[in-house]
C-alpha cells in the first residue's frame, strides 16, 4: 500500500512536468521580439533614431532595435532591399527613384511608412566664388559658372543619391540660376565624404544635409549659398523607409518602431531639447561631427562663411510640427517622379498615382497616429508652389505643370 502512494505521487509529478514543458505557464512570461535593424546615415536629421535609441523609447514601446550606422546612401538602398535591414532613416525622394530606374533596381518596392523632418539641408559652394555668387542669389552664377567653364575649368556639383532630395535640389537650383543641366558635370558622393573632395578640389558645389555644409563653412572650404528651405519651405527631407517584406509581416512591430519615432521627433521639436541631442547625434559612433555647428543649425543659427555674416532661420530643420512633418503626402511623391520627367531622368512617363499608393504607407500611419492622438494632416493631393519656383504644381494633373517648366 505504501510502495502504491509512492508511485501514485511519482506519477502525478511526472504528469505535471510533462504539462509544465508542454503548456508553459504565461503568468510571468514576457512576448520576446526579434531585434529590428534599422539603418542611419551620419547626418542630423537621423536624429530621430538615435535618439529614440538612447531616451529608451524603443524599448518603451515593445521592441529591441539595433541601429547601423551606413557608408552611402546605395548601401541603405541594397540591404533594404535584401532584408539586411529592416528599415532606415533614408532620403524620401529614394524609394521612387529606386522604383523608376533612376536610382537603380527599378521596379523594387521600397516603402515609406512615416517623415522624419523638414527642411535643414543646403547647397555649399567652393570658397572660389566667396564674393562672386551672393547668399540666396541665383542672377550671377550661371555668368560666374560660364566663366569658369570658358577657362577650360569644368563644373563639377555633387549630390548624394540619383534622384534623392539633394539631387532634385541641386537640379532645381540650377534652372534658378539658369544654368543648363548638361552644362556640369553631376557626381554621387556620400555625405559624409562631401567636405573632404571639396578641399581637394573634387567639385564645387555640393547639395546635403546638415551638418556637413556647417563643417565646410567651419573648416572654411567653402560657403553657404542657398538652404533648401529657401528654395522648398517645409520641403519633405527624410523618411522612415521599409523593407516590403517586414512591413507586410511585422506590421505591429512596425507600428511600435514609428510610435517610439513619433515620440522622439516631439521632444527634437522642443528647442530645450536640441543641445542634448546635438551633443548625442554628434558622438563618433552617430555622427561624428562637433556639436556646436550641429547644434547652431538645428537652432536656424548659420554661419553663412565668407565673410557674410550669421543668418538667423525661424525656417529651420523640424521634427514633428504637431504631425504635420511626419505624415508621408503622396502630392510629394509625385513631384519627385515629375522631377525625373522634367530633368530627362526616365525615358517613360511614371505612373504616378499607382507609384505613389504602392510605396507610400498612408493608412498605417493614419492608424498610428490616431493611436497617438496625433492630428492627421488634410493638405495631400492639393496643388501647390516651391518658396522660389512658384509654378504650380498639381498633383493630379503633372503634365500640365511639365509644359511650362519644360519649356
Amino acid at each position: 500500500m505504501k510502495l502504491k502512494k509512492i508511485f501514485n505521487k511519482v506519477i502525478v509529478g511526472m504528469t505535471l512536468l510533462v504539462a509544465l514543458v508542454v503548456f508553459p505557464s504565461t503568468t510571468h512570461e514576457k512576448k520576446q521580439t526579434r531585434v529590428i535593424k534599422l539603418g542611419f546615415i551620419p547626418l542630423t536629421d537621423c536624429s530621430p533614431l538615435v535618439m529614440a535609441q538612447e531616451y529608451g523609447l524603443f524599448k518603451k514601446y515593445g521592441v529591441q532595435v539595433e541601429l547601423s550606422k551606413e557608408s552611402s546612401w546605395a548601401n541603405v538602398r541594397d540591404k533594404i532591399l535584401t532584408g539586411e535591414l529592416d528599415g532606415a532613416h533614408c532620403l524620401f525622394g529614394m524609394p521612387f527613384s529606386v522604383y523608376t530606374g533612376v536610382g537603380g533596381k527599378a521596379g523594387s518596392e521600397m516603402k515609406i511608412a512615416m517623415m522624419l523632418n523638414s527642411n535643414g539641408q543646403a547647397i555649399s559652394l567652393s570658397k572660389e566664388f566667396c564674393g562672386k555668387i551672393g547668399f540666396k542669389k541665383t542672377d550671377k552664377a550661371a555668368a560666374v559658372f560660364d566663366a569658369k567653364i570658358k577657362s577650360g575649368k569644368p563644373i563639377t556639383v555633387a549630390a548624394t543619391f540619383p534622384g534623392g532630395t539633394h539631387d532634385i535640389w541641386m537640379r532645381n537650383w540650377l534652372a534658378l540660376c539658369g544654368i543648363p543641366q548638361n552644362s556640369v558635370k553631376q557626381i554621387t558622393i556620400p555625405p559624409p565624404q562631401m567636405v573632404a573632395n571639396m578641399k581637394v578640389g573634387n567639385m564645387d558645389a555640393f547639395c546635403v544635409g546638415e551638418p556637413w555644409n556647417g563643417v565646410a563653412v567651419a573648416q572654411e572650404v567653402g560657403f553657404t549659398q542657398i538652404t533648401t528651405q529657401d528654395i522648398w519651405k517645409d520641403h519633405p527631407e527624410k523618411a522612415l523607409v521599409v523593407n516590403k517584406a517586414f512591413a507586410e509581416s511585422n506590421r505591429e512591430d512596425l507600428k511600435k518602431v514609428m510610435k517610439a519615432l513619433l515620440e522622439a521627433c516631439r521632444l527634437l521639436d522642443k528647442p530645450a531639447n536640441r543641445a542634448q541631442s546635438a551633443q548625442i547625434v554628434g558622438q563618433p559612433k552617430y555622427v561624428n561631427a562637433s556639436a556646436a555647428v550641429i547644434d547652431n543649425r538645428l537652432k536656424g543659427i548659420y554661419d553663412i562663411g565668407c565673410g557674410v555674416g550669421t543668418e538667423v532661420y525661424k525656417d529651420y530643420m523640424n521634427f514633428h510640427k504637431s504631425g504635420a512633418v511626419n505624415y508621408p503626402r503622396k502630392a510629394y511623391g509625385i513631384w519627385f517622379m515629375a522631377q525625373y520627367v522634367r530633368f530627362d531622368l526616365v525615358k517613360t512617363t511614371p505612373d504616378y498615382k499607382v507609384i505613389a499608393d504602392k510605396l507610400i504607407m498612408q493608412d498605417l500611419y493614419a492608424e498610428v497616429a490616431k493611436e497617438m492622438n496625433i492630428a492627421v494632416p488634410t493638405d495631400d493631393m492639393k496643388p501647390f508652389s516651391l518658396t522660389l519656383d512658384k509654378t504650380l504644381f498639381d498633383p493630379a494633373n503633372p503634365a500640365e505643370y511639365l509644359k511650362v517648366v519644360k519649356k
